[in-house]
């Protein structure tokens, strides 16, 4: 992801990454700057990692079982850095299809091919797809993809985080059967290849999927969309991203304050972020991004080898899948 008018420089010689990030309201800019440590391991966290924050037992999470939304990231993660195209986004594909359909879900495996600024590239977005009994659709969205242009970059923060979270949410969602059908996307190629400023060069999965679902007729179906990126991290506070729409936004917060946590989803609001529910607002669809960006940018792991899996809270992971599961509820019910 990216937020407006963000710019992204990396000294080679220093291993300076500096970012820029401009908000809405004040029009004041936040910034972070770190400096990149050697590669560290990835493939699995220390067991303290799942222990300084457990998840809570599911039965206090509307029974969405955060201990195994947190074993999904760490296997996401398990398969290394996983940029389109590459083995390890193969053996992801493999995993979330098969994790899926065990489920009972119903999913399709939609391949595409986009052009990038690295040429042609073969992708790959798999939508898992729970039944209603009317035509309406609610639409869940997370990238899987990792960044390719950082060595070593596995991701746990961006995306695995969202990713382990949503394969969760489909094994809960798929089991049920609501007024409007619930799809879940997994959405290849949201990082950029060279640069996210120039030629459209970000969220391939996602303008995609749009732009399918636009042509198929179905977009029209769509109630709303809820993107989750960056949901993991220790210390998390979800602002509102101000070109969220905001009766949906409303509709979150007030689940999350309901229950019992406003201090994860706070009330304060960021500017604009480029990312997935961008490619859905631009064709009219009410669509919100939850997100916490700047404190993973200000705590120097953003887009660096440093987003392993011990920055990971499990409890961070149970209560936004809990908010989450709880207002696909409340949307059912405003929709029915």
């Amino acid at each position: 992801m990216s937020a407006s008018w963000k710019k992204l420089w990396m000294a080679a010689g220093a291993g300076v990454v500096s970012c820029v990030i401009a908000c809405g309201g004040s029009g004041q800019p936040t910034s972070a700057s770190s400096t990149t440590a050697p590669p560290a391991t990835s493939v699995a966290a220390p067991p303290a990692a799942a222990q300084s924050e457990p998840a809570p037992p599911a039965d206090q999470t509307g029974g969405f079982d955060g201990a195994k939304a947190f074993d999904q990231v760490a296997k996401i993660v398990s398969f290394g850095p996983r940029p389109p195209a590459s083995d390890g986004i193969h053996k992801v594909q493999e995993y979330i299809s098969t994790q899926l359909k065990s489920f009972g879900c119903q999913v399709e495996q939609q391949d595409f091919h986009a052009s990038t600024p690295k040429g042609d590239v073969a992708m790959q977005n798999i939508v898992a797809k729970a039944a209603g009994t009317g035509p309406g659709i609610i639409l869940l969205l997370t990238h899987y993809d990792s960044l390719g242009s950082v060595e070593n970059f596995v991701g746990a923060e961006d995306s695995a985080s969202s990713t382990g979270m949503m394969i969760e949410l489909a094994r809960h969602l798929c089991a049920q059967k609501g007024p409007n059908s619930v799809w879940i996307a997994f959405l290849d190629g949201e990082e950029s290849f060279v640069n996210w400023d120039k030629d459209n060069d970000h969220t391939y999965g996602s303008r995609e999927l749009a732009a399918r679902m636009s042509v198929s007729g179905e977009l029209k179906r769509v109630k709303a969309v809820i993107l989750a990126d960056m949901i993991g991290q220790y210390g998390l506070k979800i602002p509102k991203e101000s070109d969220s729409t905001k009766w949906l936004a409303d509709l979150v917060w007030k689940t999350a304050d309901r229950l019992g946590h406003k201090d994860v989803f706070i009330n304060q609001e960021v500017g604009r972020i480029d990312d997935d529910h961008q490619s859905f607002l631009s064709r009219g669809v009410p669509s919100l991004d939850i997100i916490d960006l700047n404190d993973y940018i200000s705590a120097g792991y953003w887009h660096t080898p440093q987003d392993t899996l011990d920055k990971i809270s499990p409890r961070n992971v149970a209560i936004v899948g809990y908010v989450v599961l709880e207002s696909v509820g409340e949307l059912q019910k405003k929709f029915k």
